[in-house]
């Protein structure tokens, strides 16, 4: 072997093991790369296979529905396991808004719906700790999880997706107005913790239940109270663990003041301030309960009961709340004294069927039961002017036709035993119109007539004008003898098919309801009118019955300045 390829070997065997261990770490770095775009390529195909953010609809988060008087105001909420309001960007304080971002996403305005920095910088957190003590989740990833993810897992893969449809969603959304209407809608939608078995999700419900106050209204401290929130809203409950929800509001004051939100001195004052709750009653508190009850029933049987469980429904009704109460002072007015029977008054529109007043004397708080919609009480002589009405439809002239008034008992041959006398017990032996007989409202002589038009008749027409009560057809209907009762609605309703000049309309309740998607349904507020008599023969009724008020057994029942008829 020469000298040149012995040199040649040995400088060969000094730089072996550097060659070796370059070429190790380019087989290390060739199997990182791999391994690196396999990862990719494992995290792209999970986010493939999230579906694009245009095919998803929204859930419904579900939210309360109002009932409203004819004049706009507010008569109460229908319960619901969800409270929920959405409100607008201009009626939630921008301290909220800041502290939201301070402590649950602190780059919000710089990232695209992922923030690769927070979750490298959670991802080294969590691995120092030894457990998940920090998430990467941005406000934009939680909004889709709340209202678009029907993914219920709870591991990276729906976190992968979750970034995809963020991303989408800041796309769809994109600079300083997409980010502002990022943010409120995550603001209406979150969940802020549950209150009696009742959650709040969204600010207005949040701020309702624990400050009874507009979200307009609320201070620093207890904006940042709630914006501690979200993360954990059994933990952080301020109901529940008020020392906890202490803490976490003052870590969210001190992330706001190293976010540049507030000074030091701001901080001081909010974290020095108590926690300052104040329980609601803004979704119990109710006016006219009785009437809202009738409503809630009335929107049931409209559109099934988990339809309006569902909330979300602005309805709009009838009532006159100035009517309410004077037809209330009318009551206490006539049955004011210790003992006086219970009582209830239905007032509607005849043209139209709107019930402008539903008034009972009785409290709510003591009982539930509606005496104007579910009471049954005899009616007394105001059924006779269905009798009367069933007579003029056969054309009985009632001026021409009279019956002598006398003390009646005999037996009929088809309906028995009849006796009946005026209330008074005196009768005056002499014949009487049917005109005169609804003026002095004549016992006898109306059961006479009843008789002779038939209580079939008078039963069909007393369903025609609007009684629902079912009849038995016996002549002591004719004079207010019913079995079962009516109550004051079916009275009102009967009444207002002779004022209207002979149509039986429905009562109405509800004018118009307004759906979450702002559809405006007045199917409900439709007048709905069914000719039973004409005009002319309601007008022989409506004469007899004025004569009634002013110079008859109604002559209490006058109103000043006003034609009565009754």
């Amino acid at each position: 072997m020469s000298r040149r390829e012995r040199t040649r070997r040995r400088n060969r065997s000094k730089g072996g093991p550097g060659r070796i261990l370059f070429l190790g770490l380019l087989v290390i770095a060739a199997t990182a790369v791999i391994g690196a775009l396999s990862a990719v390529g494992y995290v792209v195909s999970i986010a493939n296979s999230a579906p694009s953010l245009d095919t998803l609809k929204a859930k419904d988060q579900g939210q309360n529905s109002l009932i409203y008087a004819a004049d706009g105001s507010r008569l109460g909420v229908i319960q619901s396991p969800i409270l929920r309001r959405p409100i607008s960007s201009t009626s939630i304080p921008q301290n909220l808004k800041d502290a939201t971002v301070a402590i649950e996403d602190k780059r919000f305005y710089k990232h695209t719906g992922v923030d690769f920095e927070g979750v490298i910088r959670a991802a080294i957190k969590n691995a120092r700790s030894g457990k998940t003590v920090q998430g990467g989740s941005t406000l934009t990833m939680q909004l889709i999880k709340n209202i678009y993810s029907q993914d219920a897992t709870r591991d990276y893969k729906r976190k992968i997706r979750e970034a995809k449809l963020a991303e989408e969603l800041e796309n769809k959304h994109p600079g300083p107005v997409g980010k502002q209407w990022i943010l409120v809608k995550y603001l209406n939608n979150v969940p802020y913790g549950t209150v009696g078995g009742q959650q709040a999700v969204g600010v207005w419900a949040a701020a309702r239940v624990f400050f009874n106050k507009r979200p307009a209204d609320l201070t620093l401290a207890e904006s940042a109270l709630l914006a501690g929130l979200p993360q954990a809203p059994s933990s952080y409950n301020p109901r529940l663990n008020p020392n906890g929800a202490l803490r976490r509001r003052n870590e969210v004051l001190s992330q706001m003041t190293q976010a540049g939100y507030i000074s030091a001195a701001d901080e001081a004052e909010a974290a020095s301030s108590p926690l300052g709750l104040e329980r609601t009653k803004y979704y119990t508190q109710r006016r006219e309960s009785y009437f809202f009850d009738y409503v809630r029933q009335q929107l049931i049987k409209t559109y099934g009961s988990a339809r309006v469980k569902e909330g979300g429904l602005k309805v709009h009704t009838t009532i006159d709340l100035h009517l309410q109460k004077l037809a209330r002072a009318a009551i206490r007015s006539r049955l004011a004294a210790p003992g006086s029977p219970s009582s209830a008054l239905v007032s509607i529109t005849p043209n139209s069927g709107y019930i402008k007043a539903m008034a009972s004397s009785s409290n709510y708080g003591d009982s539930k039961f509606n005496l104007a919609t579910q009471g049954r009480r005899q009616p007394g002589s105001t059924f006779k002017v269905i009798v009367l009405m069933a007579a003029i439809r056969r054309g009985v002239d009632i001026n021409r036709t009279s019956y002598v008034s006398h003390h009646l008992k005999f037996t009929d041959p088809l309906y028995g035993p009849i006796d009946v006398d005026n209330s008074d017990g005196a009768s005056s032996g002499k014949p009487k119109s049917l005109f005169q007989a609804i003026v002095t409202s004549d016992n006898t002589v109306m059961q006479q007539l009843d008789l002779d038009v038939g209580p079939p008749n008078v039963t069909k027409t007393a369903y025609d004008m609007g009684i629902t009560t079912q009849l038995q057809s016996y002549p002591a209907e004719g004079i207010g003898g019913l079995r079962t009762g009516v109550n004051p609605l079916q009275m009102a309703r009967a009444y207002a098919t002779v004022n209207n000049g002979g149509s039986r309309v429905k009562p109405i309740a509800v004018t118009s309801v307004v759906f979450p998607d702002g559809k405006v349904d007045k199917t409900m507020g439709t007048v709905r009118k069914f000719p039973v008599f004409t005009d002319g023969e309601t007008y022989e009724a409506i004469q007899a019955m004025k004569g009634n008020i002013s110079s008859g057994t109604g002559t209490a029942a006058q109103l000043s300045g006003c034609t009565a008829a009754g």
